[in-house]
C-alpha cells in the first residue's frame, strides 16, 4: 500500500514538472517572439526579410526606371534584397491601393509619383486617402517638364507663344500621355494662368504623342525631359522654357515658364518612397536616412543631373505637407480647367 502511494506521487510529481517545462518553454518561445518583433518594430533588426517596393505603372516608365536605380543601393544599405514589383492600372491606382492596405512594417514600399495627388481630382472614387493611408518617407527626385512645339509654330519664347496662340483660339491643339497625367495637368495649368484656349489631344502614353508632335499633328505638350530632350537637342522640337520652379541644370540657359512670362507657374513630375500609414517612427526614419545617403552620393547625383531631373531628399514631414500642397493645388487645377471627375 505504502508502495502504491510512492509511485503514485512520483507520477504526480512527474507530471507537475513536466507541466511546469511546458509552461516555461512556451513562455520562452512567446518572449522570443515578443522581443523579435518589437525589436523589428523598432528597427533595430529591420529588415530580416526581403523589402518590395511597389512601382504603380509599367516596366520603362520614369517611376520604374528611378525605383530600378534606388533598389540595387538600397539593398546594399539595408542588407537585404530591395525587389521591384510593377503593378499598372487604373491610372497607377491599383499599385497605390496594394500598398495602401499592406501591413505596416516596413517590407511593403511604394515608389509614388505625381498621379498619386491627381487622381482625386480626377475620379470620383479614388481606393486610398494621399494623406491618411500613407507615412511619407522622402520625396526622391523632381523632374521638371520642357513646354514644347513643332517648329511650325513661329515662337520662339513663351511670350511669343501666349500672343500666337490668343490670336488663334481653339486653332491649336496640344498632346498629352492622356487623361489626368501629369502632362496634361500641366498644360491645363499653363492655359488656366494665360487664358489661353488650345484643344486637348490625349494618348495612350505620352510616346505617341511625341511622334504626332515631331510630325506636326499636333502643336504643343509639356514633355519629361526624358521624353523631350532628345528631340529637342536634334533640333526637331523647340524648347520654349521647363516647368520646375527653377531652370534644369541640364538646360542652364533655358528659362523656367515662370520667368518667361507666366510667374507663379510650376507643374513638376515628381516621385518619392512612402509606406503604408502607421508603419513605426524607427523604420521610416532608417529608411529615410539610406535613401537620403543614396541621394548625396556624386554617382548617383550626376546620373539624375544627366537625366535633367533634380534629387530632393526631403524630410517625412517636408514630404507629407508637399503632398498636401499637390492635392490642393491639381484639384483647382482640375476645376478651372472644367475637368470633371469620372
Amino acid at each position: 500500500m505504502i508502495e502504491h502511494e510512492e509511485d503514485t506521487n512520483m507520477i504526480l510529481q512527474r507530471q507537475c514538472a513536466s507541466r511546469l517545462l511546458c509552461a516555461a518553454l512556451l513562455s520562452a518561445c512567446a518572449n522570443a517572439a515578443h522581443a523579435q518583433t518589437t525589436s523589428t518594430s523598432s528597427g533595430q533588426t529591420y529588415p530580416v526579410k526581403p523589402v518590395r517596393v511597389v512601382v504603380p505603372s509599367s516596366a520603362g516608365g520614369g517611376t520604374d526606371i528611378v525605383a530600378r536605380i534606388l533598389a540595387p543601393k538600397l539593398t546594399e544599405l539595408l542588407g537585404q534584397q530591395v525587389v521591384v514589383e510593377n503593378r499598372a492600372g487604373a491610372g497607377t491606382m491599383i499599385g497605390i491601393e496594394v500598398v495602401a492596405k499592406s501591413p505596416p512594417d516596413g517590407y511593403t514600399l511604394l515608389m509614388g509619383l505625381s498621379t498619386l495627388a491627381i487622381n482625386p481630382a480626377m475620379y470620383k472614387k479614388v481606393p486610398y486617402d494621399a494623406v491618411r493611408d500613407f507615412a511619407p518617407i522622402s520625396q526622391i527626385i523632381s523632374a521638371p517638364n520642357m513646354l514644347v512645339v513643332h517648329p511650325s509654330i513661329p515662337a520662339r519664347t513663351v511670350k511669343e507663344l501666349i500672343a500666337f496662340a490668343r490670336a488663334r483660339p481653339g486653332q491649336l491643339n496640344y498632346a498629352s500621355a492622356g487623361q489626368g497625367t501629369n502632362p496634361h495637368l500641366s498644360m491645363e495649368l499653363f492655359l488656366s494662368m494665360t487664358g489661353l484656349k488650345v484643344v486637348h489631344i490625349p494618348y495612350k502614353g505620352l510616346a505617341p504623342g511625341i511622334v504626332d508632335l515631331l510630325a506636326g499633328h499636333v502643336s504643343l505638350a509639356t514633355a519629361t525631359m526624358l521624353t523631350g530632350l532628345p528631340h529637342v537637342k536634334s533640333g526637331r522640337l523647340r524648347c520654349l522654357g521647363t516647368t520646375g520652379a527653377k531652370r534644369a541644370a541640364v538646360l542652364p540657359d533655358l528659362p523656367t515658364v515662370a520667368e518667361a512670362g507666366v510667374p507663379g507657374y510650376e507643374a513638376s513630375q515628381w516621385y518619392g518612397v512612402l509606406a503604408p500609414a502607421q508603419t513605426p517612427k524607427e523604420i521610416i526614419t532608417r529608411l529615410h536616412a539610406g535613401l537620403t545617403r543614396i541621394l548625396q552620393a556624386p554617382d548617383m547625383r550626376a546620373r539624375l543631373a544627366a537625366d535633367g531631373t533634380d534629387p530632393v531628399g526631403s524630410t517625412p514631414e517636408e514630404f507629407r505637407l508637399y503632398i498636401q500642397a499637390e492635392l490642393v493645388k491639381w484639384a483647382k487645377v482640375a476645376r478651372d480647367a472644367g475637368i470633371r471627375p469620372e
